[in-house]
């Protein structure tokens, strides 16, 4: 089978050490095409990725390549003005995670990507890990057998931490300053103040967001919010109870994120690494007491060496061929932005 061609629009920081140097490496696809505004640094990564052809916009790419894939590691304030063009080249579309900077750009997201024949991939990455994945699986098999009682809670901690992990050793820069552009607007009914927090919290958070949604398996509602900002509480559809802890504390050289998925008689322990780290899964431990004079077991499976974000891009690029389904989409991107927007209207009451 041929090579998925895929086409990159932008190769900042981000761009080059979650994506770039990943799909570089897969046998599936091969990187024809770069759009990047700063012409030193599309030309430095183009050689060093052996990237064919560089251009400066992206409408510049589109109308010159024929593409398989677009990936868009972009600034999520842009995204509500970058993704109708991408979309209008009617192939799938990768971003980053947030969905867009507010509820209404992600409604003009998701109406523009409706208008075309494009689709979209949001790049949730904690979804891919070997670990995350085990452990929904784990989830849903422990709800189908009851061997453990009922799920209860779900609790995720995210401290603020090294997120880079030496991820970034191969990032090639510039002195060119990045495009300062236009931005999709923010919430129009929040002051300056709350605008920031809202910001702020979907750049840092939202992939907890998310992750809870996953865990869960259904959608869920926000029932309090720490004014402190360490605290979410949020109730799912059929009533399970569940926290964010939000930087209780932080670590300077390590990263130590973490979610437990209680049930009666049991867990499911997901510890995840660093974003940026390579070659490394998370790890899942599972606790079973299942009572009357069973003998409790702890287990902690040996997952395969692959990150999160190697696997997240072969993914993509089998979604690609029609070969896999998305992990999440543009309307999952847009119940995480609401959440968000709840959380903060009511921290703010």
């Amino acid at each position: 089978m041929e090579k998925v061609r895929i086409g990159f629009v932008g190769t900042g920081f981000m761009g080059q050490c979650a994506h770039l140097i990943n799909y570089s490496q897969l046998d599936e696809c091969r990187v024809t095409a770069i759009a990047e505004v700063r012409p030193q640094l599309g030309e430095a990564v183009a050689a060093r990725y052996g990237v064919e052809k560089v251009y400066r916009s992206h409408t510049e790419m589109l109308a010159n390549e024929e593409l398989d894939g677009i990936v868009a590691s972009q600034p999520f304030w842009r995204h509500g003005l970058l993704l109708p063009d991408l979309f209008e080249a009617g192939v799938p579309v990768f971003t980053e995670k947030p969905l867009s900077c507010s509820v209404e750009a992600g409604e003009g997201i998701l109406a523009a990507l409706q208008r075309s024949s494009g689709r979209h991939f949001l790049g949730y990455h904690k979804r891919s890990d070997p670990a995350s994945l085990f452990a929904r699986e784990e989830i849903q098999r422990l709800q189908e057998s009851g061997e453990l009682g009922a799920m209860r809670y779900v609790r995720i901690l995210m401290p603020a931490g090294d997120f880079i992990a030496s991820g970034d050793s191969h990032c090639i820069r510039t002195d060119e300053p990045p495009p300062e552009g236009a931005r999709d607007p923010l919430p129009a009914d929040m002051d300056e103040a709350t605008q920031g927090d809202y910001s702020s919290f979907v750049n840092y958070y939202i992939h907890q967001v998310n992750l809870m949604r996953y865990l869960l398996g259904e959608d869920y509602r926000v029932s309090y919010a720490d004014p402190s900002g360490v605290v979410l509480a949020v109730q799912s559809d059929s009533g399970m109870a569940g926290t964010i802890e939000m930087s209780p504390y932080r670590t300077s050289i390590d990263w130590q994120e973490e979610a437990l998925i209680a049930f009666e008689r049991g867990y499911v322990r997901l510890e995840l690494p660093a974003p940026l780290a390579s070659n490394r899964p998370g790890k899942v431990t599972l606790l079973r007491d299942p009572g009357e004079g069973a003998v409790p077991e702890t287990v902690v499976p040996q997952l395969p060496w692959i990150h999160a974000m190697r696997q997240q891009a072969l993914h993509f690029v089998r979604a690609v061929r029609g070969e896999a389904v998305p992990l999440s989409e543009t309307e999952e991107g847009l119940k995480d932005l609401q959440v968000a927007r709840d959380y903060i209207s009511m921290r703010r009451q």
